[in-house]
């Protein structure tokens, strides 16, 4: 009995450290190596957004640069955490990614090492995202590019589609409506 009480403990302790309440619980490796608590990032408004460097939807770094840009001063910014998951699109290391996020989109809104967004080796930090409740939708990542609006509260508040340019209306509208 006594030993089936302190295995019980023992899972208890193991589900409690676990277990992540908000985004702001987790630490993540940027595209350096060093690590980040997500925590750093309380009080912002937040769009993280699953990156790869060779997909139809890359060009979006673009827009994803322009929106950092408009209202990085107001409280607002962009996390990209690059990802192989589909079709092997982002293939490239850490380095490389960084340069050619640089290079070529002139990217200075923080990047993250890459992860997995889905499947068997899908990061804990991926996984609790797919599964918070928005207005939108819930479940697996579908492709590249898709966004996940946080509030300051560290909340999802949004999902989007890969189709949905960074600077559309409906993305704009809801950052906007966030940091007043």
């Amino acid at each position: 009995m006594k030993i089936l009480s302190l295995l019980l403990i023992s899972i208890m302790a193991i589900s409690m450290n676990t277990m992540k309440d908000s985004i702001y619980d987790f630490k993540m490796k940027d595209i350096d190596g060093n690590d980040v608590s997500l925590s750093d990032y309380k009080g912002k408004v937040i769009l993280i957004v699953n990156v790869a460097s060779k997909c139809g939807f890359t060009s979006q770094y673009e827009g994803l640069q322009e929106l950092y840009e408009a209202y990085k001063d107001e409280g607002f910014v962009i996390l990209g955490f690059p990802a192989n998951n589909f079709k092997g699109q982002e293939p490239g290391s850490n380095e490389e990614i960084k340069q050619f996020c640089t290079l070529e989109y002139g990217v200075e809104f923080p990047m993250f090492s890459k992860v997995s967004v889905k499947g068997d080796d899908q990061s804990d930090f991926f996984k609790y995202l797919t599964e918070q409740s928005n207005q939108d939708f819930e479940g697996d990542i579908k492709w590249n590019f898709e966004k996940f609006l946080i509030s300051k509260d560290g909340d999802v508040l949004r999902r989007y589609r890969s189709n949905v340019e960074p600077m559309s209306s409906d993305i704009v509208d809801a950052i906007e409506k966030e940091l007043n």
